[in-house]
């Protein structure tokens, strides 16, 4: 009987939805729009979390990052950026500590101002503008991950007899060769010419599906690299170890190894920064917070206003429907099944809304996805679910009074209604 009482709710409410398309349509706006807003921005969050972590990934999961001073996240104090620098001999030492597998000292020429490269490459005619330049050891490509698309990394010996040659990023070799062979080739980088012995294959991309700029640069090894730019010392040091098991261990290791060389004293703080893809992971948290927080904000606005909406329509349908009201109770229809016809009146038309807003964000995710921009944008089925199921409390919220307004009509009076 409940069952069929229920049935009956959903059928009529489903019947004066269809009776009133313009006025459903204009009151469940509000709905469609907060949960439009919910699926597209947490599209778009999804998507980027998924890209991050792929990008975090392939730089290593067992591997740590050491500066003399914070690299990301905080604006390096006068203090911090004055400390002694890192160096060579640095990695060196850390590479004896057991459970290190391998330790790359790199520096890198950049554009102080905005941290990108400012050099050009040049190869028989063809120019590269604004590659960074890259001087490490032979480890790097051990300890960053990278795969060779074509030929080798150098060895210890061109390194330390400071050897012409360099291994050329995807995109600079691509430019400068187009399908020529790269491999033996001489290059031209500021005053001197370098012999090309590798490739690196593509790198991922965290944001977008456009170019990397790490695959616009040229590796030296970095002897060769202090011969060409010997005024820059800063010094990064990148060190891989074994397992994750010993992540604890192995920083502890390097924070005693690095305090005792840089001679700090016991009740002194670091005098260098420490950062794990773990750090990278909280930061990148912490930034789509706020992204969070604001789809939350505007959502709420328009889940609210639909909600708002939703209540008077609802009422001035309890109005318009006294006297229908009134013949139902004559027949035998209880409080209960007034109410529950109402209140599934009112979710049944924030449903609705629900679903076009979910439909509506997906075609815009599937938009933004095929931008030339090409953000990486996921539909999150936690979000659509959570999407609609707001949607069905706003109608459940707001509902719940004209409801109670129309179970509560004297049936008297409502017959009497005209």
């Amino acid at each position: 009987m409940a069952q069929g009482q229920n049935r009956e709710s959903v059928r009529m409410a489903l019947d004066t939805l269809r009776e009133n398309k313009l006025r459903s349509g204009l009151t469940i706006l509000g709905i469609v729009i907060g949960v439009t807003t919910v699926i597209t921005i947490s599209s778009v969050i999804n998507g980027l979390n998924n890209r991050v972590s792929d990008w975090i990934t392939s730089m290593g999961s067992n591997v740590f990052w050491v500066f003399h001073m914070p690299m990301i996240g905080v604006r390096p104090t006068t203090e911090q950026i004055t400390r002694k620098k890192l160096t060579l001999e640095d990695a060196l030492a850390l590479r004896n500590l057991p459970h290190v597998v391998a330790a790359d000292a790199e520096v890198r020429h950049v554009n102080e101002q905005f941290r990108v490269g400012d050099v050009s490459v040049k190869y028989n005619g063809q120019k590269v503008s604004g590659a960074f330049l890259m001087g490490a050891t032979a480890q790097i490509q051990e300890v960053s991950n990278l795969a060779m698309l074509a030929g080798r990394m150098w060895t210890d010996g061109e390194d330390d007899r400071h050897a012409h040659i360099c291994v050329l990023g995807h995109d600079t070799a691509e430019i400068l060769f187009g399908d020529e062979n790269p491999l033996g080739k001489d290059v031209t980088v500021g005053p001197s010419l370098y012999t090309v012995i590798g490739v690196v294959n593509k790198r991922k991309q965290p944001f977008g599906s456009g170019k990397n700029p790490a695959d616009n640069g040229v590796y030296f090894p970095l002897g060769t690299f202090h011969n060409l730019y010997p005024e820059i010392k800063d010094t990064f040091i990148a060190v891989s170890y074994d397992d994750q098991k010993n992540k604890g261990l192995v920083e502890e290791e390097i924070r005693e190894l690095l305090r005792i060389r840089r001679k700090v004293k016991v009740e002194a703080d670091d005098n260098f920064e420490i950062m794990s893809p773990d750090s990278l992971s909280k930061l990148w948290t912490q930034l789509t917070g706020g992204l969070v927080a604001f789809m939350i904000a505007v959502s709420s606005v328009g889940l609210m206003v639909g909600g708002v909406g939703v209540m008077n329509i609802m009422l001035v349908s309890v109005t318009e429907r006294t006297r229908e009201i009134g013949v139902r109770k004559a027949m035998g229809a209880t409080r209960r099944n007034i109410l529950a016809q109402f209140t599934t009146e009112a979710v049944t038309l924030c449903a609705v809304g629900g679903v076009f807003g979910v439909l509506t964000g997906a075609v815009i995710t599937w938009i933004v996805y095929f931008l030339p921009i090409g953000l990486p944008a996921t539909l999150s089925t936690l979000w659509v679910s959570i999407g609609f199921g707001v949607s069905c409390a706003i109608g459940l919220l707001f509902g719940i009074y004209p409801a109670w307004k129309a179970a509560h009509l004297d049936p008297i009076e409502a017959l009497r209604y005209e």
